[in-house]
């Protein structure tokens, strides 16, 4: 009995050590994969509440961006966030702001997992008022 108790204790110790880092990378995966929603969630938000001020009368590009980087301070992507506005003209009266960032910016894990996303993008573009 003793003979096999320790087999047994032997084959879990390998069953562990096999199976073990396939888990751990599984695991990583879904939390690098929420983050890197999270950010991109974030980045829309942004977008949208600058293109929403943006809109309002006699908002400039530069109360937009510091509006936008506001909003991007608490998850720390203020200051590595590429920031376009294209205001709006009598041919197109929407206001457009792009927000990007590489997604190494902001990878917990890097290229670890073998894909890469480029860059992250939030997009939003609303009609000036009054035009």
């Amino acid at each position: 009995m003793r003979r096999l108790g320790k087999k047994r204790r032997g084959t879990v110790a390998v069953e562990m050590a096999v199976v073990s880092p396939v888990l751990f990378a599984i695991l990583f995966g879904i939390i690098e994969f929420g983050w890197l929603f999270t950010v991109r969630h974030t980045l829309v938000n942004a977008a949208r509440e600058g293109a929403r001020a943006g809109s309002l009368e006699g908002v400039d590009t530069a109360e937009i961006t510091d509006l936008v980087n506001d909003y991007l301070e608490p998850m720390g992507l203020n200051g590595r966030t590429t920031i376009t506005i294209t205001e709006a003209t009598d041919d197109d009266p929407t206001v457009t702001v792009d927000l990007s960032i590489p997604q190494e910016e902001v990878s917990l894990v890097g290229n670890f997992f073998g894909f890469d996303m480029g860059t992250i993008r939030g997009v939003a573009a609303m009609r000036k008022e009054g035009m």
